[in-house]
C-alpha cells in the first residue's frame, strides 16, 4: 500500500476548500484495541526540528486561526501492555502512520513481523506518543535482543504470546507480567539497570518526536515529547498524559512509582519542568474519569491546610491540567443520566458508555476503588460536566477553580497507530467485536495560527479547542453580550466574534452596560470526508449550561439552537446506507433567557451529525454467514452511533 505524500494534509486541502466554498460564518477560517494495566478486553522522518528561530512563521500562518486535528494518546511497542498484545510498532512508526504511510499490524510471523498493511483514511496534523513509562527500563530489557536481561526466564515469560482461556485470566497473567518488569531480578537490587533503561527510552522517544516534527515553512506535521503517567491503585484509572511545550524537557519522566499522586505529578513537574529546565513548559491531560470511581476530579488537599493553601494548590492544578480528554477508545466522559443531585433531562448522556452494568452503586459524595475491574461506585465526578459544575463551586469557596478545563478527544490506541477513528477504520480490531464499552476514540482539534508545537501548545493551554468522536467537523463558539443577531450571515463572523467577545476556553469578558445575558455565537460545518468515504451530515447544534446551588445540587441544561433531532435521517443497518435530510452547516445566535447574573454558570456546544453504521456493525455485515464474529450477536452492542463534538467551554462569574 504506497504512503501518502504530505501534500495530502488534509488540513491544508480542506483549507483551501473551506476558504472558496464554505458559506459566511466559515471564511477566512477555517488493537488490536486495548488496553490499559489490568483489564484485557479480548482476546524517513522530515529534518529534525529544533525550537523554530523567532519570528519565522509557517506558511500556513494566519492570525484567525486554523483547525488542526491531532492524537495525543497513543501507545507503542515502548508500553508493556501494548507490547503483550503483539503491538511490534515503535514511535518512529507511529508517526510515520499518522503522516499518512502504511504500517504492518499483527498478527506476527514467524520473525515477528506484522503481516496486515494498515493506512488512516486522512492524515493527521499532529500527534504524540505517550507511552506508559512505569515500565520502560523492564521492557526494554526484555525486549532488546543484545540486553543481557533478553534470554532469561522472566523475559521469555514477558514476551510469550497471550492467550488467556478468560477474560479474568487474562487480566490475572497481564498483572503479573508488568509486574515483573519492575521486579528485583530484572532490574537489580538497587533498580539501576531498570533506571538507565528507561533514561535511554525517553530519549529514543525525544529522538523520534525531533526526528518528525516538521520544520517552517512547511510545518506540515507537528509533535510532542510526551510520556503517561499510569496510576492504577486497586484498578481505579486516574491516569494523565503529559505534553511537553518543545524540546526542553526534564532527564527521565516522573512515573507513579516516583509521584503516586497528582498533586504529586504537578508538584514534581512545576520543581523540574517549570523551575529547573529553562524553556521548559509542560501540562497533563487526565482521561478515563469515567473509570476513577470519583477520584479524578477530587482534590485531596493534605491535612489542616488553610484555605488559602488550599486555593494555592487548586492553581497549580488549573494551571497543570487546562484540558481534559472527553473520549476514547475506552468510553466517553462527558455526562451520566440519573447521576446523584444531578437536576435536568439530556437524553444524549449515555452515549458510548464504558460501565454498562446500570446497578452500579452511586458513589454520592464519596469515592471507590476498582472501576476497571468493574467494581465500586460510579460518581457524578466521573463526567467532566460535572466536575465543571463542581469547579465553580470550589471557586466559590476558595476563589479559584481547579476544573476550569477545555475539552479534547483522543483514542488511547494501544497498536502504535495514531488517529483512525472514523468508523470504517476497522483494521486495528482484526477483524473481531469487543465489548459495548470499547468504541474507535475520537480526535482532539485545536485552534492555532500555524502548525506549530508553539501555537498547538498555546491553543491547549488556552483552551481553544474541541473533541469529536472521530469526525472532523469545524466549529467555532464564542461568548460575549452585544454580538448581533444576524452575525451568522456575516463575512467577518470570526473576526467579529473575537472582536466581541472570547472564543472557546475562555471567561465571558466583563458585562458591558446594557446587557441583560450574554449571547453565545455558534457555527458547525460539517466533515467533508474523501471522495471514497464521504462525511456524514449534521443534524443539530446545543448549547449545554450547569450552575450548582449553595447545597451542592448540580443543573444542567440543554438547549437545541440549530437544527432539529427529528430532521428524519436514518441508516439501514444492514446495509449501512444513510437517508434522509441534513445540513452542510449550521449556525446559531443564541442568548441565555434564563441568566442570573449572581450566579456561576458553564457553557459549552455539543454537535451532532446523523446517525450512521457503528464500526462493530460494519465488522458484522462484512462477515460471511456463519462465520460473523461473537461480539455480532450481542443485544447491548448499538447498531448505529450518533458522531458528535463537544467545545471547550466559556465561564460566566459574578
Amino acid at each position: 500500500m504506497p504512503s501518502l505524500p504530505l501534500d495530502h494534509d488534509i488540513s491544508f486541502r480542506e483549507r483551501d476548500r473551506i476558504h472558496g466554498d464554505a458559506p459566511p460564518a466559515f471564511r477566512n477560517s477555517i488493537p488490536l484495541l486495548c488496553l490499559i494495566v489490568g483489564v484485557a478486553c479480548m482476546l524517513d522522518g522530515s529534518a529534525a526540528a529544533a525550537d523554530r528561530p523567532a519570528g519565522e512563521r509557517c506558511a500556513d500562518y494566519d492570525a484567525e486561526r486554523n483547525v488542526y486535528w491531532g492524537d495525543l494518546h497513543v501507545h507503542t511497542s515502548y508500553s508493556m501492555d501494548a507490547y503483550i498484545f503483539d503491538t511490534r510498532l515503535d514511535p518512529e512508526d507511529a508517526y510515520r502512520f499518522a503522516r499518512g504511510e502504511a504500517r504492518m499490524l499483527p498478527p506476527l510471523d514467524e520473525e515477528g513481523r506484522g503481516t496486515i498493511p494498515f493506512q488512516i483514511g486522512r492524515p493527521l496534523d499532529f500527534a504524540a506518543v505517550t507511552d506508559h513509562a512505569d515500565a520502560f527500563g523492564g521492557v526494554r530489557l526484555c525486549t532488546d535482543p543484545e540486553s543481557d536481561a533478553y534470554s532469561t526466564e522472566l523475559c521469555k515469560n514477558y514476551r510469550r504470546p497471550f492467550n488467556p482461556a478468560s477474560v479474568g485470566a487474562g487480566t490475572k497473567d497481564i498483572v503479573g507480567r508488568v509486574a515483573s518488569l519492575n521486579s528485583a531480578p530484572l532490574c537489580g537490587a538497587d533498580g539501576a539497570l531498570c533506571r538507565a533503561g528507561l533514561i535511554d527510552t525517553w530519549k529514543d522517544l525525544q529522538r523520534a518526536a525531533a526526528k518528525f516534527d516538521d520544520d517552517a515553512p512547511s510545518c506540515r506535521f507537528t509533535t510532542f515529547v510526551a510520556y503517561e503517567h499510569t496510576a492504577t491503585p486497586n484498578l481505579t484509572k486516574v491516569h494523565r498524559n503529559v505534553i511537553f511545550r518543545n524540546d526542553k524537557v526534564i532527564e527521565k519522566p516522573i512515573t507513579f512509582s516516583d509521584q503516586p499522586s497528582g498533586l504529586g505529578l504537578w508538584q514534581e513537574l512545576d520543581r523540574q519542568c517549570l523551575s529547573g529546565v529553562e524553556g521548559c513548559d509542560v501540562l497533563a491531560i487526565p482521561h478515563n474519569p469515567n473509570l476513577s470511581n470519583g477520584r479524578l476530579f477530587t482534590i485531596e488537599y493534605p491535612e489542616h491546610s488553610t484555605r488559602q493553601e488550599q486555593a494555592r494548590l487548586a492553581s497549580l492544578r488549573a494551571r497543570m491540567e487546562p484540558v481534559v480528554e472527553i473520549m476514547q477508545i475506552k468510553g466517553e466522559s462527558e455526562c451520566r443520566s440519573g447521576m446523584w443531585k444531578v437536576l435536568g433531562a439530556d437524553e444524549d448522556c449515555d452515549f458510548e458508555k464504558f460501565r454498562q452494568l446500570h446497578e452500579v452503586e452511586d458513589c454520592q459524595d464519596g469515592m471507590g476503588w476498582g472501576a476497571l475491574g468493574g467494581k465500586g461506585c460510579r460518581s457524578r465526578l466521573d463526567f467532566a460536566r460535572y466536575a465543571l459544575i463542581e469547579g465553580m463551586r470550589e471557586a466559590d469557596r476558595i476563589g479559584v477553580n481547579p476544573y476550569g478545563f477545555g475539552m479534547i478527544a483522543a483514542t488511547d490506541i494501544h497498536a502504535g497507530t495514531p488517529g483512525p477513528t472514523e468508523e470504517w477504520e476497522t483494521q486495528t480490531f482484526d477483524a473481531r467485536v469487543p465489548g459495548p464499552g470499547y468504541n474507535l476514540g475520537g480526535l482532539a482539534a485545536v485552534w492555532a495560527e500555524e502548525n506549530s508545537r508553539e501555537s498547538i501548545f498555546q491553543a491547549l493551554r488556552r483552551r481553544e479547542v474541541y473533541g469529536t468522536s472521530g469526525p472532523r467537523m469545524t466549529i467555532r463558539l464564542f461568548g460575549g453580550w452585544d454580538y448581533p443577531k444576524d452575525l451568522c450571515d456575516s463575512d467577518a463572523l470570526v473576526s467579529e466574534g473575537y472582536a466581541g467577545g472570547v472564543p472557546m476556553g475562555s471567561d465571558l469578558p466583563i458585562r458591558t452596560r446594557g446587557a441583560e445575558a450574554p449571547v453565545f455565537v455558534v457555527s458547525a460545518m460539517r466533515d467533508s470526508g474523501t471522495a471514497k468515504h464521504p462525511g456524514n451530515l449534521l443534524q443539530r447544534v446545543q448549547i449545554v449550561k450547569g450552575w450548582a446551588d449553595p447545597d451542592g445540587t448540580f443543573h444542567q441544561q440543554v438547549v437545541d439552537v440549530a437544527g432539529s433531532k427529528e430532521n428524519g435521517a436514518s441508516v439501514d443497518p444492514k446495509t449501512c446506507e444513510v437517508s434522509g435530510p441534513g445540513e452542510n452547516q449550521l449556525c446559531s445566535v443564541w442568548r441565555d433567557p434564563d441568566f442570573d447574573a449572581n450566579q456561576r454558570a458553564v457553557y459549552y456546544a455539543r454537535v451532532f451529525e446523523n446517525p450512521s453504521c457503528r464500526f462493530s456493525t460494519r465488522i458484522c455485515n462484512a462477515g460471511a454467514p456463519g462465520q460473523k464474529p461473537a461480539g455480532c450477536g450481542n443485544p447491548d452492542i448499538p447498531l448505529t452511533i450518533q458522531d458528535r463534538a463537544w467545545t471547550s467551554p466559556i465561564w460566566y462569574t459574578p
